[in-house]
C-alpha cells in the first residue's frame, strides 16, 4: 500500500502537470449552453445570417456544347476522358434544365392556388358584407313601420298588410272591410305594405 503523497495523485487532477484535463462527451443541453456562453461572450461581433430564401446556383452551364463525340469514338482510347466529362456536363445542364422547370411550375401552382384563395375569402367576405346590410335595412324598416301605425288605425293596418292571405283569399270578405279601413285611417296603412308586429300592452 503506498503512502499518500505526491505520486499517488492521478497526472490529470496534479497541478503541477500540464496536461489537458480530460472533457467528458458534451449532452445536446451541454453543447447548446457552451455555444450560448461563447456566442455571448462577444456580443459586438457581427454574426452574418445566411438567409432562407438564398438559392444553390451551380456554375454557369452553357445551353450548347459545339464539339461533342460520341461514346464510340473515344472509347477505349486516350481521348474517353473527354466524352466523360463532356457527357457530365450534358447530364448537368439537363439536370439544371429540369429544376427550373419543376421550379417555375410549383412557383405557377403556388400563385394559382393563392388567387383562388384570395378570390374566394373575398366571395365570403361581400356574402357576409350583404346579409349584414340587409338585416340593419331590415331593423330600419321594421323600427319605421311599428312608429307609424302605432297611432293612426292598428287593426286596419293589420288587415291591410296581410291582406287576403288572413281571410283564406276570398275577396268578398276584403270587400266588405273596405269601407271600414278607409275610415279608420286606411289611406295611410296602406302605404305601408310589409310585416308589422304590435306589442300587446
Amino acid at each position: 500500500m503506498s503512502a499518500p503523497g505526491p505520486e499517488s495523485i492521478p497526472t490529470s487532477a496534479d497541478p503541477r502537470s500540464r496536461r489537458a484535463t480530460k472533457k467528458r462527451v458534451l449532452s445536446p443541453t451541454s453543447s447548446q449552453a457552451a455555444s450560448l456562453t461563447a456566442l455571448f461572450a462577444k456580443p459586438d461581433q457581427n454574426i452574418p445570417l445566411p438567409s432562407s430564401a438564398a438559392v444553390k446556383r451551380a456554375p454557369h452551364i452553357p445551353e450548347i456544347y459545339t464539339n461533342v463525340q460520341g461514346s464510340s469514338a473515344g472509347a477505349g482510347s486516350g481521348e474517353f476522358h473527354v466524352y466523360k466529362a463532356s457527357r457530365r456536363r450534358e447530364y448537368q445542364r439537363l439536370r439544371e434544365m429540369d429544376e427550373t422547370l419543376k421550379r417555375e411550375k410549383d412557383q405557377d401552382d403556388f400563385e394559382k392556388s393563392r388567387a383562388e384563395r384570395l378570390q374566394r375569402d373575398e366571395e365570403k367576405t361581400r356574402k357576409n358584407r350583404e346579409r349584414r346590410e340587409k338585416m340593419k335595412a331590415r331593423k330600419a324598416n321594421k323600427g319605421k313601420k311599428t312608429g307609424g301605425t302605432g297611432v293612426g288605425g292598428g287593426e286596419g293596418a293589420e288587415d291591410a298588410a296581410q291582406g287576403p292571405s288572413r281571410h283564406g283569399g276570398d275577396p268578398g270578405v276584403q270587400e266588405d272591410r273596405g269601407e271600414q279601413d278607409k275610415t279608420a285611417g286606411g289611406a295611410a296603412s296602406l302605404a305601408h305594405v310589409g310585416l308589422v308586429i304590435h306589442d300587446d300592452d
